[in-house]
């Protein structure tokens, strides 16, 4: 029977991990009910912020969850290697960007999200709702577990 050991990682493990993943699980939720999307993020380890770019369209449940400085989660995994799991659990507000205020630093964070700034959608553009994020964490715990197996 496999055993598992699970640590915590350092604020130094946490943010190097989070930089060099690409995407993670966002969710949100009104009253009792949950939303869930994957997306890209930029990161910033010194305010442990993340930045997101969402696109969404009129009848899409995404655009029904964003709601002005709303509460969140975010969560990074890596699952990929049998013998080790880590992931990154993020909880805080979502605070929507007006592209006219962005600062350089802002302007950097989105230009780090892997996902291309431009996509093509099965969608008429006029339908797509491009907005920018600002995710400012209140709580950020990275977790490592490693597993021995017989």
């Amino acid at each position: 029977m496999p055993l598992a050991r699970e640590t915590e990682m350092t604020r130094e493990e946490t943010n190097a991990f989070l930089g060099e993943k690409e995407t993670g699980v966002l969710s949100l939720a009104e009253d009792d009910d949950p939303y869930a999307a994957p997306v890209s993020y930029g990161y910033d380890p010194e305010r442990q912020a993340f930045y997101f770019r969402l696109v969404s369209t009129p009848e899409s449940e995404k655009r029904r969850f964003l709601k002005p400085d709303t509460t969140a989660r975010f969560v990074v995994y890596d699952g990929e290697q049998e013998e080790s799991y880590r992931s990154v659990v993020a909880g805080g507000t979502l605070h929507e960007i007006d592209p006219e205020s962005l600062s350089v630093e802002q302007i950097e964070q989105y230009g780090r999200a892997k996902r291309p700034l431009f996509e093509i959608w099965g969608e008429p553009k006029d339908d797509l709702d491009i907005r920018l994020y600002e995710f400012e964490t209140t709580q950020l715990t990275g977790r490592r577990t490693e597993v021995e197996r017989e």
